[in-house]
């Protein structure tokens, strides 16, 4: 019935009956939102409707009124309303999910290295079987897998080893970037936890490519190992991971709190990064095989999926995900309504060209770090904007530079697999330290206790925050720095020193988060990570490209051209910091007053405009 109303209001207009009345533009918005499944929500207002009903209580923009029992006060937005009826121990708390978050981030921390050395033996070893084919007296020691081949320190092995883990992590981040905001919005529909196993899925079968290609390198060439990789990014990968993770605390801690627990998450990934390569370690000395920190490490990611699907309880409550299932099957019906009756002229295919352009998921993801209309400003968008370029410019130079120091460390100063696990672990401790001593203590003395009574209230970043953002930048610019000079010098002890140094620009990622969800209302935070989750994709595959292909070109001449670039990149990002204005923030009351007169007659424009393309 709503099909056919739907129809004779388009036949209509298509006759040249133009809708001009606001009994008619009713009638045809009620048709086109029943149709879409929204029979069940009242008429907006209009210009001239009366702002209190008739029994002298306001209308709330969303087609209610204000005091009924159907709205949660604002307070609940993030305090979890929907979960007080249960006990304590089954509400979500980043505390159920940081200790599996551990365990994950132990399993990545040790085969990190151990993957990267296992991938440079794997090439070297073809490296030399492919000389030997070419030239039948040319001989080679036999390749050892996860032992110190002297053999492979070649120039030639490092470019080849980093390529390899370019194109690798060109393909993983090439399906991360589509792929993560689509689980994004999924985990808006259906729930966090579900998407952050499917992330660990991906994980999985990647290693099991690797083992299965390691145990039977006479059979799977090197090459295959990328085909773990791409199934990596079409889980999501690890960055996509993180950020809904980042969207579960956001769900269950308030915004004077999000700070502290986002350095959580980061502590205990690099705490992650910091034991793991040790625990590795120690596997493989007492078994002897360097494929037993893989089984492990695949172990503790299933137990983790496991957890994760079990034990912890869903951040998102079932009204809010029906809610959020709802809302995407009208715009999605809408979307289709839309294209079933375009006009077929050049004209209207070419506005639904655009149409479909704005409405993409890029944009959709993007349009959060550009907000018009009430309540926002210039300077908020100038804020976020750079906010975002920042953050972007620091994930990319570390997303770059890992692979990079590692290959880098081996070829240079000849360090060995446990050297360089040695590394990994003594910098990423410095950046838990960093992360959980001295980022809390400065908020302590710099903002004292939080204020209880304000805590609700989101008033952008402070002097504090843009004066961390800015000295943190300023150490990871000086440890890159120093790492360029203690490769021209060769001193291993000043490239590790350069290590610490860097390490304590940790501080950097989870105050640019928290900046940029208190310069926000609560209700876009979701949106907000959502579009850095899909920049820190795009960076991990521009930057791996742009530093990988630049060591890989430089390796034979100049190696320390890769950090001195690093550097630059930073000092870019130090320089857009001093850009940022302090006490910027989305000013919601504003967007509210004036909501109310206005969210109506939008809905009727796009019902005109919906008509006047049919027509």
């Amino acid at each position: 019935m709503e099909n056919e109303e739907v129809v004779e209001a388009v036949s209509r207009t298509g006759n040249g009956n133009q809708l001009n009345s606001k009994d008619d533009k009713f009638k045809a918005h009620e048709s086109v939102t029943a149709f879409a499944g929204l029979s069940k929500r009242p008429p907006p207002p209009y210009e001239d409707t009366p702002l209190l009903s008739q029994d002298g209580r306001r209308h709330s923009d969303s087609g209610g009124e204000d005091g009924g029992d159907d709205l949660p006060p604002r307070a609940q937005d993030w305090s979890n309303a929907d979960f007080e009826h249960l006990p304590r121990w089954r509400r979500p708390s980043i505390f159920w999910i940081l200790p599996a978050f551990l365990i994950s981030t132990l399993a990545y921390g040790a085969i990190i290295v151990t993957k990267l050395n296992l991938i440079s033996d794997l090439l070297c070893d073809q490296y030399f079987t492919d000389q030997a084919t070419k030239d039948p007296s040319f001989s080679f020691m036999p390749i050892v897998l996860g032992k110190d081949n002297e053999q492979c320190q070649l120039p030639e092995i490092s470019a080849l080893t980093s390529v390899f883990l370019l194109v690798c992590q060109l393909i993983s981040g090439i399906f991360s970037a589509i792929v993560a905001p689509l689980l994004g919005a999924y985990s808006d529909r259906h729930g966090r936890l579900r998407v952050i196993a499917i992330t660990s899925v991906g994980t999985i079968m990647g290693e099991i490519i690797t083992i299965t290609v390691a145990r039977r390198s006479d059979v799977f060439s090197v090459y295959w190992i990328m085909l773990g990789y791409a199934m990596e990014g079409i889980c999501g990968s690890f960055t996509a991971g993180m950020a809904v993770s980042n969207a579960y605390a956001s769900d269950c801690t308030p915004p004077a709190k999000r700070a502290r627990a986002f350095a959580l998450f980061h502590a205990s990934l690099f705490t992650g990064f910091a034991f793991g390569p040790l625990v590795s370690a120690e596997v493989v000395k007492y078994t002897g095989d360097i494929l037993n920190s893989f089984y492990c490490a695949i172990a503790a990611h299933v137990c983790f999926v496991i957890f994760m699907v079990a034990v912890v309880p869903e951040s998102l409550s079932k009204r809010r995900q029906l809610e959020a299932r709802e809302k995407w099957k009208n715009a999605r019906l809408m979307a289709q309504l839309e294209t079933t009756y375009a006009g077929s002229n050049g004209l209207g295919v070419l506005w639904q060209m655009f149409r479909r352009a704005k409405n993409s998921q890029l944009s959709k993801s993007l349009e959060i770090l550009w907000p018009t209309g009430s309540g926002s400003s210039r300077a908020l968008r100038r804020n976020l904007v750079l906010l975002a370029a920042v953050d972007t410019t620091c994930f990319g130079v570390a997303m770059g530079s890992m692979t990079v120091l590692v290959v880098y460390s081996r070829y240079v100063f000849d360090w060995g697999a446990v050297k360089t696990q040695q590394f990994v672990s003594v910098t990423s401790i410095c950046r838990v330290l960093v992360l959980i001593i001295i980022l809390p203590l400065l908020t302590r003395i710099f903002r004292g206790k939080t204020n209880h009574g304000h805590r609700f209230r989101h008033t952008g970043g402070d002097n504090l925050d843009l004066g961390i953002i800015r000295l943190a930048i300023l150490f990871d610019c000086i440890g890159y720095a120093g790492y360029a000079i203690a490769g021209a010098v060769g001193s291993g002890g000043l490239f590790v020193l350069s290590g610490c140094i860097a390490a304590s620009g940790g501080m950097v990622s989870p105050t640019l988060q928290s900046t940029l969800t208190r310069s926000i209302p609560p209700d876009r935070t979701g949106q907000l990570l959502g579009a850095i989750a899909l920049l820190h994709a795009i960076a991990r595959i521009a930057a791996p490209t742009i530093f990988g292909g630049l060591y890989a070109l430089t390796v034979a001449s100049f190696p320390q051209t890769v950090f001195v670039c690093l550097a630059a990149a930073f000092l870019v990002a130090e320089s857009l910091s001093w850009f940022v204005r302090p006490h910027v923030f989305f000013d919601e009351p504003a967007a509210n007053e004036s909501r109310p007169n206005t969210s109506g007659s939008d809905e009727l424009r796009e019902t005109d405009d919906l008509i006047t393309q049919v027509g």
